[in-house]
């Protein structure tokens, strides 16, 4: 704490004024105003969307349906017809119960589920395997600077 009221004593210390704690406080004072704003800027697409969706909400969403089809692979044609293929790639065909609309909804299947959950899974061991070869790596490099140092602390004396 300060002893004695004078301006020296109320000012920044030097070790905050060095280049890379001043980056650091950019680098975070940065992110988190990204963060605050990109939420606002959010906020305010999904207002405009919920507006625009409400229009154009299809009827599964507003009422009570029945499958009429599984979930399926989108085919060649159906994939370009169908704007609900683009969002996954599969389809099951609904029929809504009170305007007895026929309407296709983009789905999830288990292959599909399956493939990603493995595909998750290797990515997740190749990181694994590349971090123990860093740590490895490093537990010699830091094994050898202890040797050296203590060679060098033997030869001197």
């Amino acid at each position: 704490m300060c002893t004695r009221a004078m301006e020296s004593d109320c000012r920044i210390p030097m070790a905050c004024l060095r280049p890379r704690i001043l980056a650091l406080h950019a680098l975070f004072w940065g992110l988190v105003s990204l963060r605050v704003f990109g939420a606002a800027l959010l906020s305010d697409e999904k207002a405009a969307v919920a507006v625009t969706k409400a229009v154009t909400a299809p009827c599964w969403q507003l009422e009570e349906f029945v499958v009429a089809k599984e979930c399926s692979a989108c085919e060649g044609l159906q994939s370009k017809t169908i704007p609900a293929c683009s969002q996954t790639g599969f389809v099951e065909k609904i029929n809504c119960t009170k305007s007895n609309r026929d309407e296709y909804k983009s789905c999830r299947s288990t292959k599909m589920e399956e493939h990603l959950f493995w595909k998750f899974e290797g990515a997740m061991l190749a990181l694994t395997v590349v971090f123990a070869i860093l740590v490895v790596a490093r537990q010699h490099s830091l094994d050898r600077q202890a040797s050296d140092k203590v060679r060098r602390q033997i030869e001197s004396i």
